[in-house]
């Protein structure tokens, strides 16, 4: 049996799976965020541990005897969340979350200071880990002093599982301290934050053995020495999950943030369009990402606001789409990423008059991810992606009308998998699977359906699109 364990933003998943993959158990752990400040996202260290405690308790109780028969666990999580520890691996602060915006200053002072760029392969941006610990070191200086170890949330996660601080390439891509093409700490962007390597984990691979269970947690778990994997950042872990592990296959993700994803077999760096290039979780791999930070956020944050649920809304719209909706949604609601790199950068409805309500927002709201998604497109074949066909993933991905609105508005065939069982939970299990010595656990899922660009809505929708890009380039920051 394997395990794999998904840190998400909003709760932890546990996949319990055999070894031909069939589904076991599933637990789940339920998280919240905490934003004292506008544009802060934090989050307790701790609440992640109890949050697995509570997924995998749950993965127990429905399946004791496939679970005593444990062999290894994989993790993936949330990346970029700054974890800093002091010198009892205690968490000295709330880890600050992928969606904090508050380093805007210290991203153009990490700019200036290193070749980021060049090295990291990335744009500083707000969201990554090092400009996190710049304004830790900026503002909260006894804080600085006192960190000994700064893990991203997986880790910290893997080091409750194995007692060690370990990282793999795919996360710690995103924390900007990663010689990507090399797949090495660079001491030179470590000293440019005023850290060095005694600070960071120990690297390996996705895919490989990085420890094994730590015998107080396996005894508690009556079961016998299991096999702990490098793991992966959740969007590498969810490319696992859907057998996407060889050049130009590709995936879209529809989860709190959006995902562009395409995989490469060296590193191509493509900062002008601010399009993120990272390790993926398979040894001598690479990946790109066209990164939005608002997709399904944007419909949870109508669903708050309103009092009705997300089903709710999108059971307002018609069954078969007919027309673009009048009203136009910019979804900058925690700022952009891909390919804008603007983390002050607002959301807001256009063209809403007396006639609007719920539905046409919601369709706006739909319609304004597909449209950021788009960006992600172009921005990323701008860089020489080629980009024709997309598996899909992530809560939104179970809409329907959803995928269709993004088909016709990106001009790509999406491939949905027939089960939803498919993502970053299934692709962690998959490396514990490879950590463990089963061979090529990376398999596509079963096709479930193919959805097309509905062509007599294209006219339209590029029309829409127009007066979305007019808008955008409001909140754009220089990213060349």
């Amino acid at each position: 049996m394997f395990l794999g364990l998904d840190l998400g933003t909003s709760g932890v998943k546990a996949l319990l799976v055999d070894d031909a993959q069939r589904i076991m158990a599933v637990g789940h752990g339920n998280l919240t965020v905490e934003r004292p400040h506008p544009g802060w996202s934090e989050q307790n260290p701790d609440s992640w541990i109890e949050a697995v405690q509570t997924a995998i308790a749950e993965v127990r109780q429905a399946a004791p005897q496939a679970f005593a028969a444990l062999k290894s666990i994989g993790v993936s999580g949330q990346m970029h969340g700054a974890t800093l520890l002091d010198d009892r691996d205690r968490p000295l602060r709330p880890a600050i979350l992928w969606n904090d915006g508050r380093s805007a200053e210290e991203c153009r002072i990490l700019e200036d200071r290193a070749d980021f760029r060049g090295i990291g392969g990335n744009i500083v941006m707000a969201g990554f880990t090092a400009p996190k610990l710049e304004w830790v070191r900026r503002n909260e200086p006894e804080i600085f002093a006192r960190t000994r170890k700064v893990l991203l949330p997986k880790d910290y996660v893997g080091l409750w599982l194995t007692g060690r601080h370990m990282s793999e390439m795919s996360d710690a891509s995103g924390t900007l301290w990663l010689d990507v093409s090399k797949r090495d700490w660079s001491e030179l962007l470590l000293e440019a934050t005023g850290l060095n390597r005694s600070h960071m984990p120990d690297l390996v691979e996705g895919s490989d053995q990085a420890d094994k269970l730590r015998t107080d947690l396996a005894s508690e778990w009556g079961v016998g020495p299991v096999v702990v994997a490098g793991g992966a950042g959740d969007n590498a872990a969810t490319a696992c999950g859907l057998g996407i592990t060889a050049p130009g296959e590709a995936f879209i993700s529809l989860g709190t943030s959006g995902v562009l994803f395409t995989v490469t077999d060296r590193f191509i760096a493509n900062t002008k369009n601010a399009v993120h290039s990272f390790c993926h979780a398979i040894p001598r791999t690479w990946h790109q990402m066209g990164v939005i930070l608002s997709a399904t956020d944007s419909l949870n944050w109508l669903s708050e606001i309103t009092g009705k649920s997300p089903e709710a809304l999108t059971a307002l719209l018609d069954a078969e789409l007919s027309a673009p909706s009048p009203v136009t949604f910019l979804p900058y609601l925690s700022g952009e990423r891909t390919p804008h790199n603007a983390p002050e950068a607002t959301g807001s409805f256009l063209g809403l008059k007396r006639e609007h309500g719920l539905k046409e927002m919601t369709q706006a709201i739909l319609e304004g991810v597909a449209f950021a998604l788009d960006d992600c497109r172009l921005a990323m074949e701008n860089g020489g992606a080629e980009l024709n066909t997309a598996w899909v993933a992530g809560g939104g991905s179970q809409s329907t009308t959803w995928l269709r609105i993004v088909a016709t508005v990106t001009g790509l065939t999406l491939k949905v998998p027939q089960t939803g069982a498919q993502g970053a939970a299934l692709g962690a299990a998959r490396l514990g699977m490879a950590a463990a010595g089963i061979e090529n656990p990376f398999l596509s899922p079963t096709m479930g359906m193919v959805i097309e660009p509905e062509a007599d809505l294209i006219g339209a929708y590029k029309s829409r699109q127009a007066c979305f890009r007019k808008a955008a380039p409001a909140a754009k920051q220089q990213t060349s």
